[in-house]
């Protein structure tokens, strides 16, 4: 049987616990003191790997920044793109793919997107005006070697110190993951994809 005195020993001692708590992790986050731009890599099985990176840009943006989007190898128009208009100018985004390999079944064609696509990144992470690039499904074009990923690591750890890029798609190669300051595995449970549902607009673009 509770009493309010037991009800008093109990709140006293998670005040307490939570005051310890409290003590560890403020000064976990003040022996944190480097600030940098970030290289992020969403990759995997799982869902979420793009919706994860636009999550990014609506953060950047709502502290004042700017962000730029390629696209490697997506071709259609998704709700992200809509969305994220009415910010004008402070969004730049460029869809630079052609589709999926299969549908497009000409690797030279995919290639020649995929140089194209990655020019124009390289021209979005030296312009200062943006703190955030998504080059979303970058790892999918690295994955068909439609680029040279040495010459892709060497140019994202070359990038500028306040700069924070993010790479969305599956099978992040080694070396990407090595060159990232975080990474995120997500791994697919369970989709409705395997139970019959086709792919709805708002969920999968």
């Amino acid at each position: 049987m509770t009493t309010p005195e037991t009800e008093t020993d109990e709140a006293a001692r998670h005040r307490v616990k939570m005051e310890k708590r409290k003590a560890l992790q403020d000064a976990e986050i003040a022996s944190k003191t480097v600030e940098k731009g970030l290289l992020l890599v969403h990759t995997g099985t799982g869902k979420g790997k793009s919706t994860a990176a636009f999550g990014l840009a609506l953060r950047v943006l709502g502290h004042g920044g700017r962000v730029g989007v390629v696209q490697f190898i997506k071709s259609r128009p998704t709700g992200e793109k809509t969305a994220l208009a009415v910010f004008g100018d402070r969004v730049v985004w460029h869809t630079a793919g052609e589709g999926f390999t299969w549908e497009t079944q000409d690797k030279a064609r995919d290639m020649a997107a995929c140089r194209g696509a990655w020019d124009t990144a390289k021209a979005l992470m030296t312009d200062p005006a943006f703190g955030l690039v998504i080059l979303d499904e970058l790892n999918i074009a690295l994955r068909y070697d439609y680029l040279p990923v040495e010459e892709v690591v060497a140019t994202l750890a070359a990038r500028r110190r306040d700069l924070h890029v993010a790479v969305t798609g599956r099978n992040a190669k080694p070396a990407l993951v090595e060159a990232a300051d975080l990474v995120t595995d997500m791994t697919m449970v369970k989709h409705h994809f395997k139970a019959g549902v086709k792919t709805q607009a708002g969920i999968e673009y």
